[in-house]
């Protein structure tokens, strides 16, 4: 299209995986080629990856944290090929030619991904294996191979492997008694080559490396540590006694992890659900990693034997698994991990150094909590332990998404129904990669007599709301908590989220009728303060955005972790061309073109990518409700279609001006970030300039929060 053109075609764009500049300046993606008004969202993540993967290569990170980084590029990228990359061959085999937005096939979108793949995954090693590596050891924490350790080291794992190794493994042989053994999602194994002395016959085997031991195996109490693939590797002839190792190599398989429920036609979603993820576990494979260097007879074998293509095999040189590096992200070296932070009391929730009565504090004004900056623990949690513990409360509701092994709110609610009150949950089965866990907290709650609900048909709950229900001197009322992030204590130390702590009676009565439809029967339901999907969100975001291209001095900015749908976009498209201003914060995927000339000169994304995960949503409309008249809201939806559509998603609108600053505060200081974030343009490039003002958003709002503290 004539459009895209105007500021350089897509097919003349660099492709940009590599390294900083010698401005300091860091580009990533570049990869989509396609004149469409759209980027592609496989591509379009893979670039978000990009740019976690820069942080592990990012000098100015402290080193422990860019081993952190390392680990979660991987851990990301394993979950993009369980779900995504699985998707797509599920289209193929399934004969779906269906082509996306910005036109390309499922084969089209394949081939694509496994291109981009191979050069992340290149600059994944060398960052790991030229960078990372040499800086622990400089600092005294050694990542060794078998080769660069002394006799007496190796006689040390000698006796660590006799003691804790060898009788937790299995070999399983193959020959025309032992056929192939299943190889399970994202396990870790070796791959051996063995031959009998005797009869000279070869024979494959393959050793688990167990999950349930520590990846690294630290000698003695020193900061040195070897792989245990390695360790069981140089010992296998305990594991074959008799015979000849020939040649031994590690591997591991990525299988399809997403769930296929046929929800309409299940009578018990949960058992549905049990059954689905037993299921799970026989996915089809996906991908093979393996150590470079294998010979052609294994990598042939392995090929074959788990129905792949070789371009879905990944030959790398650096340790598989880069997950298992968290446990050395996690030592305790203060000097290499950022300073610690502890999320500050809102100074509303503060009285005489003690948590606050909330619902007194609640009466009086609303409450807006920002974690991490924020203590979940002294606002959230404590909330529900007061509701919990108070005679005065009936009831409190609440939907869970996804929470902790050791959740102090499930605890709470456990309390709180053994008092007597009556409490009910709304539990998401099909919390991708939770559901097991969800399944366990369910079963939990209702033997405590919670009353637990499953979801709606065919709809995810991903809604984060909390309702209490009081009696009161003047009658029944409801406090609420309404937020951006999954009522998780641990994660909410290091995902940035909003949340509305309020006692506002239309907010209340919102809720509960948004909790009514979630447990009962409803539809077309009106609310006051509320926008939810599936059934009001996208027309009311639809409004708010017409609203800006008639004002005549539209100004939109928004903050979320995707930008997908493509009806969304050409809307933020038709109001740019009206002349609205438009600033976008999109952490991960975003898949519409800004500064495009004749489409979206007045669009700006960027993406802030750094110490926390940005994980909160915002939109700001300065017209929304009338001339002069802005509308703010916060939530749980991204702009993807499945938010819109497919899920129970809630923003409410903040009405109060002291919150409504606070929150653009937020976007101001995310808006001139000049050390965490980066830019997007036309042409799919993400580009990262460090400028002179030094405003890292996380350092920022630290420091606004301590300075709130202060007051």
């Amino acid at each position: 299209m004539s459009e895209l053109t105007a500021t350089g075609a897509p097919e003349a764009v660099a492709a940009y995986p590599g390294p900083v500049d010698d401005r300091g300046v860091a580009r990533v993606g570049g990869w989509d080629r396609n004149d469409t008004p759209y980027l592609n969202r496989e591509l379009s993540w893979l670039a978000f990856d990009a740019r976690v993967l820069q942080l592990a290569a990012d000098h100015d990170v402290p080193l422990l944290e860019r081993v952190f980084f390392c680990a979660i590029f991987a851990t990301n990228l394993d979950e993009f090929f369980q779900v995504r990359v699985a998707g797509l061959h599920d289209q193929l085999a399934a004969g779906i030619g269906e082509r996306t937005p910005d036109g390309r096939s499922p084969a089209d979108q394949l081939r694509a991904i496994h291109a981009v793949t191979r050069e992340l995954v290149a600059r994944h090693e060398a960052v790991f294996i030229d960078e990372i590596r040499p800086a622990l050891a400089r600092a005294g924490i050694e990542l060794a191979t078998w080769d660069e350790l002394t006799d007496e080291e190796r006689e040390w794992l000698a006796g660590r492997f006799e003691a804790r190794i060898f009788p937790v493994l299995t070999p399983l042989a193959v020959d025309p008694g032992h056929p192939f053994p299943y190889i399970s999602d994202l396990s870790l194994n070796l791959a051996v080559v063995v031959r009998d002395p005797g009869t000279a016959v070869r024979r494959f085997a393959r050793v688990k490396v167990p999950n349930t031991l520590d990846r690294w195996v630290r000698i003695g109490d020193s900061e040195r540590f070897v792989p245990l693939e390695e360790v069981i590797g140089r010992h296998l002839d305990r594991l074959f006694p008799g015979m000849e190792i020939l040649e031994w190599y590690r591997f591991r398989v990525t299988r399809n992890a997403d769930l296929t429920l046929e929800e309409e036609e299940a009578e018990d979603l949960l058992s549905a659900v049990e059954m689905e993820l037993r299921r799970r576990r026989f996915g089809k494979a996906v991908r093979l990693e393996i150590e470079d260097g294998v010979s052609d007879e294994v990598l042939e074998l392995l090929v074959r034997e788990l129905d792949l293509s070789p371009d879905d095999v990944y030959r790398l040189r650096a340790p598989l698994d880069a997950s298992g590096l968290q446990v050395i992200a996690a030592l305790d070296r203060p000097d290499l991990h950022w300073p610690p932070w502890t999320g500050i009391t809102e100074p509303e929730l503060v009285a005489e150094d003690e948590p606050a009565d909330l619902f007194a504090v609640l009466r009086r004004r609303d409450v807006l909590v920002h974690h991490p900056y924020s203590s979940f623990a002294t606002s959230v949690v404590e909330f529900v332990h007061q509701a919990a513990v108070d005679p005065a409360v009936l009831a409190i509701k609440l939907t869970l998404y996804r929470t902790s092994g050791d959740s102090p709110i499930i605890d709470a609610l456990i309390t709180a129904a053994e008092r007597g009150k009556q409490v009910a949950v709304l539990v998401e089965l099909k919390a991708r990669f939770d559901e097991a866990a969800n399944i366990g907290w369910a079963k939990r709650l209702e033997q405590a007599g919670v009353h637990v609900a499953y979801g709606l048909v065919g709809l995810k709950i991903h809604s984060k709301v909390l309702m209490v229900v009081r009696e009161e001197a003047e009658g029944i009322r409801r406090y609420c908590h309404l937020g951006t992030g999954n009522y998780n204590h641990r994660t909410a130390r290091t995902y940035e989220d909003l949340g509305l702590l309020t006692a506002d009676p239309v907010v209340g009565a919102d809720i509960a009728l948004l909790f009514n439809y979630l447990t009962g029967y409803g539809r077309d339901i009106h609310y006051e303060r509320l926008l939810v999907a599936p059934e009001r969100l996208r027309r009311g975001l639809y409004s708010l955005i017409e609203a800006e291209a008639a004002s005549g001095r539209g100004r939109i900015i928004m903050k979320m972790n995707a930008l997908v749908d493509a009806e969304m976009i050409d809307r933020l498209y038709a109001a740019a061309a009206a002349g609205v201003e438009i600033d976008l914060v999109v952490r991960g995927i975003c898949c519409l073109r800004p500064g495009v000339s004749g489409l979206s000169e007045r669009i700006r994304v960027r993406s802030i990518v750094g110490r926390y995960l940005e994980h909160s949503r915002i939109y700001h409309f300065a017209n929304g409700a009338g001339e002069g008249r802005a509308v703010t809201l916060i939530g749980s939806a991204d702009l993807m279609t499945r938010n819109l559509d497919r899920r129970v998603e809630a923003l409410v609108r903040v009405d109060d001006d002291a919150l409504v600053a606070r929150l653009l505060e937020i976007l101001e200081v995310e808006l001139t970030d000049d050390r965490l974030a980066w830019t997007l343009d036309g042409d799919g490039v993400w580009t990262r300039r460090r400028g002179p003002a030094g405003i890292d958003t996380h350092e920022r709002l630290q420091n606004l929060a301590r300075a709130r503290a202060a007051t």
